[in-house]
């Protein structure tokens, strides 16, 4: 089941969870920054480390990151990886990719073009 949960400024960040063949999709859209990345760190945030977490995060809707969520994708990262689980991100736009690319996140993460392919590679 899809579950919405709002930034305190709903056109800043909205993000939806969905679980498919265990893996956990979070779709986020709107801008993530400095004053979201708490939400984005809930919804990324792994609370059952009982089973190996994956997550694929569809950043198609993100039309600006800077500094603040990549320090939450880099968390992230550590936490599921530690975990023996997994994180990759799918269908950044141009803007955010090349950030994810400049500061070498995507050496960590694996970038897809689409949430099938994550899924799938």
């Amino acid at each position: 089941m899809a579950h919405i949960e709002p930034a305190d400024r709903p056109e800043r960040l909205s993000v939806e969870h969905r679980v498919i063949e265990g893996i956990r999709v979070v779709t986020l859209r709107g801008e993530i920054d400095h004053d979201v990345q708490d939400v984005l760190g809930r919804a990324l945030l792994v609370d059952d480390l009982a089973a190996p977490p994956r997550i694929v995060a569809d950043l198609s809707g993100v039309t600006f990151m800077d500094s603040s969520g990549i320090n939450v994708f880099v968390a992230t990262y550590q936490q599921v990886n530690d975990a023996d689980g997994w994180v990759r991100i799918a269908g950044a736009q141009e803007s955010v990719l090349r950030v994810l690319q400049l500061v070498g996140v995507d050496t960590l993460i694996p970038c897809h073009p689409t949430t099938e392919q994550a899924l799938t590679h």
